[in-house]
């Protein structure tokens, strides 16, 4: 073996082969998932006769009128405190302008994702109060000036997503909420500007979930549609390292992605690299990163994400659209005080001292899900309980909620959520938590098995 740069005779020696891009390959596909993710999720919600609960054109508010019942299999872990109203924009041609109406000090959040899944403003209760406001979301590079009165939100993509959330107190309180729902609009802040619709996208896959669809791309595919998806929505500047190990690979924003000029060698290495993504995404969304205290796994991290792409690409799988800690925090709880599996064949108390009391600004609500995430079916039709209902507190200013399959002895229903005969999980919503969630002085007490 030599250790010069000649071999034994005087012929200089062959430079090393470079190591095929399995690995960057893997990097580039977690990195690449999330836009890959949104486009054929934008795709999906804005084709004209989609079904999919949501879907609306381009530049326009699609309003849900109603809470999910356990008949709904739509969307995992759904929610029963809050109305959703959705949007895609495309600011490619031109800035989009958003109204938000009074609320009246009705919370909720209209929060802005941009085409990484990040959310970079949210309009809302916490943020912009309870009046009536205007905005402008201007896309990258447009240069120009806006009406007096409204505030412009500069957009790092030209791919948005607006996944506003307003609290409904139960069904008899529908009609004002979607008198609110009704003050939030979208229109061109210019006249003529209109958004590109899917001309350029092909069929469009109106019934397969976008995840899965995603999971079907071949690597040729997926790493195209990111180098076409990269001219409009670029990459931070922290990504930098990651934008050039894209273009070692051959994926440059806005450039053909020539799969075919790649030897067989590196066409295997980058189809086993993106493999090797897709397996380090989907491993990272069954183990979320979650601070796990008396039973409740507490995940912070989420909205926006820095660098930590593993992360983004994660929450992308299993939650597309998570809210910021300081607007919303879901502690989950799947198991009981001694460690124990939940299950409708035992009773369980979740018990609130006086000065315990979940501490936000807003509301906060316990939700029951069976072990496929989805509402339980039961008598009472109650999915979720909390500050909005007419609970029955201790002698003391105590709290005790009871989570049972059975109905509880007579006077006590008012503080039932009801459980399937089989295993389930609870989900502990804070709407806009105080400091003490946030900084983990306050969490949430174990649940107890009482019978």
């Amino acid at each position: 073996m030599t250790t010069t740069a000649t071999q034994a005779t005087g012929e200089p020696a062959t430079p090393p082969t470079p190591p095929a891009p399995a690995a960057p390959a893997a990097e580039a596909y977690v990195f690449a998932y999330p836009l890959v993710t949104m486009e054929l999720t934008r795709r999906q919600m804005t084709t004209p006769g989609a079904a999919v609960p949501g879907s609306a054109a381009p530049n326009t508010f699609a309003h849900l009128p109603v809470t999910p019942d356990a008949s709904f299999e739509g969307v995992v872990s759904p929610n029963a405190d809050t109305l959703y109203s959705l949007a895609w924009l495309d600011l490619s041609a031109g800035p989009v302008r958003l109204s938000v109406p009074e609320t009246r000090g009705r919370y909720f959040l209209l929060p802005l994702y941009d085409a990484w899944t990040n959310v970079f403003a949210c309009p809302g209760s916490r943020t912009t109060g309870s009046a009536a406001g205007e905005f402008a979301v201007v896309g990258p590079g447009w240069r120009g000036e806006l009406p007096d009165g409204v505030e412009r939100i500069d957009a790092p993509t030209s791919m948005v997503a607006i996944i506003g959330r307003t609290q409904v107190n139960g069904a008899s309180d529908y009609p004002v909420v979607h008198a609110v729902q009704a003050g939030y609009r979208l229109t061109p802040l210019t006249d003529g500007a209109t958004a590109a619709a899917n001309a350029d996208s092909g069929p469009v896959d109106l019934v397969t979930a976008p995840v899965d669809q995603v999971a079907a791309l071949d690597p040729a595919t997926f790493f195209a549609m990111t180098a076409h998806l990269m001219a409009a929505n670029p990459a931070k500047a922290d990504d930098a390292p990651m934008v050039e190990g894209l273009a070692r690979l051959g994926v440059v924003p806005g450039m053909p992605f020539d799969w075919d000029s790649l030897s067989p060698e590196t066409q295997q290495a980058v189809t086993e690299g993106a493999a090797e993504g897709l397996a380090q995404i989907q491993a990272a969304g069954r183990k979320p990163r979650a601070r796990v205290r008396d039973g409740w796994m507490t995940a912070f991290e989420i909205g926006a994400y820095g660098t930590d792409y593993l992360q983004r690409a994660a929450v992308t799988l299993v939650g597309l659209g998570a809210n910021l800690p300081q607007d919303a925090v879901y502690p989950m709880c799947r198991v009981d005080a001694d460690g124990e599996p939940l299950h409708g064949d035992n009773r369980y108390q979740l018990h609130f001292p006086a000065d315990g009391l979940p501490p936000v600004n807003a509301f906060w609500s316990l939700t029951m899900y069976n072990d496929r995430q989805f509402f339980v079916d039961n008598p009472i039709d109650r999915y979720a309980i909390g500050d909005r209902d007419a609970l029955r507190f201790n002698a003391d200013g105590s709290l005790t909620l009871l989570i049972q399959h059975t109905a509880p002895a007579e006077g006590l229903e008012s503080n039932w959520l009801p459980a399937p005969e089989g295993s389930f999980n609870l989900m502990l919503r804070l709407f806009w938590p105080r400091p003490e969630v946030l900084g983990g002085t306050w969490h949430a007490p174990a649940v107890h098995r009482v019978g």
